[in-house]
């Protein structure tokens, strides 16, 4: 599953919340029903809602492994997109036509973005997750790691109970608390919930046209600018500047065009801005990003996650697999904590010492490469960490 989402809510000030993790379990759930009375909740709704929620050791264990985003963007991507992944998108998306012909009209969102998604989130709704959405919540509230991430969900989905689309008993989804085909939280699918198909209900575990207009008005929501692109694979000259490479460095796409930077597929999209993508330095595949690709980062902050996801949506569409180049060997994940060890020591924000090649990291391997002379493409090798 992916890791949490950029939804950030600040937790209520005041008595009713003044136990904002920790402590015994029970406490704690006692203080969530007293702040949700105090927030207006009729106290049988809440006694209801929060009567069956338990403890879930597994999901704090879920929470502290997430190592496949470690892996290369090669590797995660012919790992993610499949022969079958492929073939069933295309199927969906004739089946599904409707529904994709409405997103565009309404959203200016193309197919290939909602199907990735929904093929990456839960392989097309097979698998959707078995933990009990309420006892993920509540648990990961408890836990001190990120209550002020979870906490607000708890409340939200109280609103999803009393409105009729939400069992505190037999709702569930990821361990994270993400619900349904395109896993959402609960305050985004308050917020941002669609009845497609006209049921009075949005649906989000069995209904496909609910899932895929709720994922559309999402991203239109986070910033989704209608009918632009957001990645294309380009082929690079001899004699780029490597430093002005990665998410950093933002110029028209006409002047990368200057560059002789050139299209795979394609044209390159006239004076968009866009950023010019290295996943794997500059003798791997390499893509310019423009503004809507940044709007992944609010629906998953994992930078291999977000660029195999833009990169399947082209897939969908149409777009020639990968040339994926010969790019150097990486790091091992002994070896990627050790280089952030020795960034942050160095006085670069690396983020959490993870392994995981994040934007931090990549921001700071460019900075050291060009620093000791090194060619600037931010993929971090044993050379440059024996430099170190």
């Amino acid at each position: 599953m992916r890791p949490l989402p950029l939804f950030l809510a600040l937790c209520l000030a005041g008595p009713a919340s003044a136990q904002t993790c920790g402590g015994s379990f029970g406490g704690f759930v006692d203080a969530l029903r007293q702040e949700a009375i105090a927030r207006g909740h009729a106290p049988d709704s809440v006694t209801r809602f929060f009567a069956p929620v338990r403890h879930d050791p597994a999901v704090i264990t879920a929470d502290r492994k997430q190592g496949v985003f470690q892996m290369p963007f090669v590797d995660f991507a012919r790992r993610l997109i499949s022969a079958n992944r492929m073939q069933k998108g295309r199927q969906l998306a004739k089946q599904y036509d409707a529904t994709f012909e409405r997103i565009k009209r309404e959203y200016g969102i193309s197919r290939g973005v909602l199907l990735a998604f929904w093929a990456f989130e839960t392989d097309y709704g097979a698998v959707q997750g078995d933990f009990n959405t309420l006892n993920a919540l509540v648990t990961l509230s408890h836990d001190c790691r990120r209550p002020e991430l979870f906490r607000p969900q708890i409340f939200a989905a109280l609103e999803l109970f009393e409105k009729g689309d939400f069992s505190p008993a037999r709702t569930t989804g990821a361990w994270a608390g993400e619900i349904g085909m395109v896993q959402m939280l609960p305050r985004d699918i308050l917020d941002n919930g669609v009845d497609g198909d006209g049921d009075g209900h949005v649906s989000l575990k069995t209904s496909a046209p609910d899932a895929l207009m709720s994922g559309a008005k999402m991203l239109s929501e986070l910033g989704w600018r209608p009918n632009e692109p957001w990645l294309q694979e380009v082929t690079l000259p001899q004699g780029m500047d490597w430093a002005q490479t990665g998410l950093r460095t933002v110029k028209p796409a006409s002047e990368w065009a200057g560059m002789g930077v050139q299209a795979r597929h394609g044209q390159i999209a006239g004076d968009l801005p866009a950023s010019l993508l290295l996943p794997q330095g500059r003798n791997g595949p390499a893509f310019l990003a423009y503004p809507n690709f940044r709007v992944y980062f609010e629906w998953n902050q994992s930078f291999v996650y977000v660029l195999t996801a833009a990169y399947f949506a082209n897939r969908l569409e149409g777009a020639p697999v990968f040339n994926a180049g010969t790019p150097a060997r990486g790091l091992s994940d002994t070896q990627m904590k050790d280089l952030q060890r020795k960034l942050a020591a160095r006085g670069y924000d690396v983020g959490e010492i993870d392994g995981i090649l994040g934007a931090g990291t990549r921001a700071a391997v460019q900075d050291v490469q060009q620093e000791l002379g090194l060619p600037a493409d931010a993929w971090p090798t044993r050379d440059l960490l024996n430099r170190l």
